[in-house]
């Protein structure tokens, strides 16, 4: 029972870490329409950073490389990993976003991903390349004498207690005059420029929001798995994120938790326990992708709004009452005068 318990736990990490995840891209793309296809860099640069403030100076001799090593505690780490994702994004948003929009912006995200990639991999002295970081140590580990089954329950705690405090902050954002701002931008730029609002600057927030809380998500993963290299954030990672997004419901935080349910947990470990098919060792995680693609497909065509839309305030039923109801009293008193 307790490794039953233990990789039920572990599922719970990863579906609160993939709720993180789509909570920052939902601000991105569903409050301010910002089209990241590399929102997975992000959280490379979370966990990465993350990663070297934790670890000690990289030792001579070892043929292990990265910059940094500052041997800090695990919570100045996590805002570490957040604010290098965070000024990412504002690097690449000083780019993408003043000038171009929609599939422009998308281009120039996915290209910007594919630098960052490319350096990452290949330059071995800043995250020891294609290696990847390993021996980062687990939050609290020295302190709390548990097994990989019960760390894994005390770690989906602080898991929780994020995600939860991601998901009241997205909330609240969207709520907010600075999310209604967004959400204006997103359905209609030009409008809302000429009621005064910055786009740029609205943008630009949204960017560097959801940049930041994926790299909350990419130091929790790190510190999890005590490890990270280029092969665990390439596109199809970033895939996942968006047909959970997609899936569940843009614009709508309680649609990215359904969605990251439903695909980084559900579809994507049920594949997992189907028979190897002799001679297609990869055939497996095909099947996987070819699921989540056949779920995204089907509910764009049945649903395009995802399983729980995002709730929008009919602003126009109000007025068109009123007008009803004086329009109403007008006749109402011709009637009597014309009786009078």
């Amino acid at each position: 029972m307790g490794v039953f318990w233990g990789y039920v736990a572990t599922l719970a990490v990863y579906f609160c870490i993939y709720n993180i995840f789509a909570f920052g891209l939902n601000i991105q793309f569903g409050y301010a329409g910002i089209l990241d296809f590399t929102v997975i860099t992000f959280m490379a640069i979370g966990g990465y950073f993350a990663g070297v403030a934790v670890l000690g100076p990289a030792q001579r001799g070892t043929e292990i490389y990265y910059i940094l090593g500052l041997s800090l505690p695990w919570p100045v780490a996590l805002v570490i990993g957040a604010v290098a994702a965070g000024l990412l994004g504002f690097i690449i948003g000083l780019i993408a976003l003043r000038r171009l929009r929609s599939d422009y912006l998308a281009i120039v995200t996915l290209a910007s991903g594919s630098i960052v990639y490319g350096i990452i991999n290949n330059d071995n002295k800043i995250f020891d390349g294609g290696a990847g970081l390993v021996g980062v140590s687990q939050p609290f580990g020295s302190h709390i004498s548990t097994n990989p089954n019960t760390y894994s329950e005390f770690f989906l705690i602080i898991c929780f207690v994020l995600m939860v405090a991601c998901w009241l902050f997205a909330n609240r954002l969207y709520s907010s005059p600075l999310g209604r701002a967004m959400r204006a931008i997103r359905e209609d730029v030009d409008v809302a420029e000429a009621y005064g609002k910055n786009s740029f600057k609205i943008r630009m927030t949204a960017m560097v929001i959801g940049c930041m809380m994926v790299g909350i998500g990419g130091a929790l993963t790190i510190a999890y798995v005590t490890a990270l290299s280029p092969a665990g954030w390439t596109t199809g990672e970033t895939f996942v994120i968006w047909a959970a997004l997609i899936v569940g419901g843009r614009g709508n935080n309680w649609g990215a938790v359904v969605g990251s349910f439903l695909v980084a947990v559900l579809f994507n470990e049920a594949t997992r326990f189907l028979p190897n098919i002799p001679g297609h060792p990869n055939m497996i995680s095909d099947i996987r992708n070819m699921a989540i693609g056949g779920l995204v497909i089907l509910t764009l065509w049945f649903r395009e709004q995802g399983v729980i839309p995002e709730r929008k305030a009919k602003f126009m039923e109000i007025p068109l009452r009123s007008t009803r109801a004086e329009a109403g009293l007008l006749a109402v008193s011709a009637a009597g005068s014309d009786n009078a």
